[in-house]
């Protein structure tokens, strides 16, 4: 197993308690799993992730609420539908009331 196999295992255990119509941000859960400098592998852990259904990859953004990962769903606006249905508003790609909707993980020992 590569060492970025586990990396991302604990990035995607993070992203499954996301809660419906909350967002989450690539530094946050990068912080959550012990490796604060990694958000650029969460990224990479997302574009991986993003055609399993197990994994609400949607829900992560960047530290402003841009919805920077958009272009690794099928379809051009497929992120922000999927986010739309869970009743979160998107405008030019950012996430509105962002701060309101923005949910930090508890920092773990994985």
């Amino acid at each position: 197993m590569k060492s970025e196999d586990n990396f991302f295992e604990r990035v995607y255990q993070v992203v499954r308690e996301i809660p419906e119509g909350k967002v989450s941000t690539y530094g946050a859960i990068a912080k959550a799993i012990g490796a604060p400098r990694s958000a650029r592998m969460v990224g990479y852990a997302m574009n991986a992730a993003h055609n399993d259904d197990t994994i609400p990859a949607h829900r992560v953004v960047n530290r402003v609420g841009m919805l920077t990962g958009k272009f690794h769903f099928d379809g051009t606006n497929l992120m922000q539908q999927l986010l739309e249905n869970e009743g979160i508003e998107v405008k030019n790609n950012v996430v509105q009331n962002f701060k309101e909707l923005l949910w930090i993980p508890e920092i773990r020992d994985i």
